[in-house]
């Protein structure tokens, strides 16, 4: 199909990682996919996207398990004698992919080193006695398939510097595409919500809102920011979905101020629910983290904890406040004074994440 081939971990319906698969594919347009197993094939045209042995077996749905053998099966990855080059997309161990001919460069476009094995405490599966066990091991091998990387590429500086740490190579940063441009042309995102129910949602929230957004799961912090909304005595929207959402739930009971949950909104709802919004708060320690960028090309100010690559996405006391912490009582004392910011032009803070220029530096990056 292809003189390059672009790997990737899984494909999912949604996500940050699919997200810059999606413009890894419209920039090589003509290259193929390999992945592990794909639970989205309508991404892509019919027989672009190829799975490993492991699409075919009940480990596809589930990812622990299927761990021990992710090294082997990228080694196994078929990388044929014509392919020119390789971009691997690595959240795990896609950056393990053999490449038979030395001469055949291969590229890393690193969201992360996986956390499990390289920063334990802030991934839960690292915390797992057998995880703990067998992450020696597994660390001594990810270094080293690292060290066959012709060059990489970290979405921060943040990942960069854990890169640096963890796999002991330079990279340079090439921050994920953002649909700034998009979200910045509506100046009311409203109007493109065409969905009766969606329109309902948006017409039913309260003037001011604090919003918090991300897939519902522990690591993602989303009962911080119901519990700083509670602390400022604002009303709180949560949006997103997961299997943390009876948690969250739960937790929205126990506090005084309304919480309104919007579950898998579509991306108009999305983003008209970012514009409505009075500030939008993200505690996790993230490696990048698009929905804050998002959050400013719809003219919302941001609060972060003070630690992750999200920091590196504003311009405190203009788009966003950081945090001295992420206790509720530290990201409410943020939110006001983030709802005290003069308004700013978001074309302009945002327009370094956009498609355009990730296009641009990723060819520069593969060198062709």
């Amino acid at each position: 199909m292809s003189d390059g081939l672009i790997v990737t971990e899984w494909i999912e319906p949604t996500g940050g990682a699919e997200r810059v698969l999606d413009a890894m594919g419209e920039v090589f347009p003509d290259a193929g996919i390999f992945c592990l197993w794909n639970d989205a094939p309508e991404r892509f045209a019919r027989g672009r996207v190829a799975e490993s042995w492991l699409s075919r077996t009940p480990l596809r749905r589930h990812k622990a398990a299927a761990l021990p053998l992710l090294d082997a099966t990228w080694r196994r990855a078929p990388v044929r004698a014509d392919h020119e080059w390789v971009l691997a997309s690595s959240y795990v161990f896609s950056h393990h992919v053999r490449v038979p001919d030395p001469s055949v460069p291969k590229f890393v476009y690193a969201h992360s080193p996986a956390r499990y094995l390289w920063d334990l405490e802030s991934d839960g599966r690292g915390r797992h006695p057998l995880v703990r066990a067998a992450s020696p091991a597994f660390r001594s091998i990810d270094r080293r398939r690292a060290q066959e990387a012709t060059s990489i590429a970290a979405n921060s500086r943040f990942v960069r510097d854990r890169i640096a740490t963890a796999w002991q190579r330079d990279a340079v940063v090439i921050h994920p595409p953002v649909a700034v441009e998009a979200i910045s042309r509506q100046t009311d995102w409203r109007g493109q919500v065409l969905d009766e129910k969606e329109r309902r949602i948006l017409d039913r929230l309260p003037e001011v809102f604090v919003m918090g957004a991300s897939r519902f799961t522990p690591y993602k912090a989303l009962d911080l920011v119901i519990a700083a909304a509670d602390r400022v005595g604002l009303p709180a929207v949560i949006a997103g979905r997961g299997p943390d959402e009876m948690r969250l739930r739960a937790r929205a009971g126990e506090v005084e101020v309304p919480v309104e949950f919007v579950i898998a909104p579509s991306d108009a709802l999305m983003y008209a629910l970012l514009q409505r919004s009075a500030v939008f708060v993200f505690p996790p320690i993230e490696d990048f983290g698009i929905v804050p960028v998002e959050a400013q090309a719809a003219g919302t100010a941001v609060v972060t904890g003070p630690v992750g690559g999200q920091i590196e996405t504003f311009i405190p006391g203009v788009s966003g406040v950081i945090a001295a912490s992420t206790d509720p009582t530290d990201l409410a004392v943020s939110i006001d004074a983030a709802l005290r910011l003069a308004p700013f032009n978001s074309r302009i803070l945002t327009e370094r994440f956009g498609a355009d220029r990730f296009a641009h530096e990723l060819r520069g990056f593969v060198q062709i």
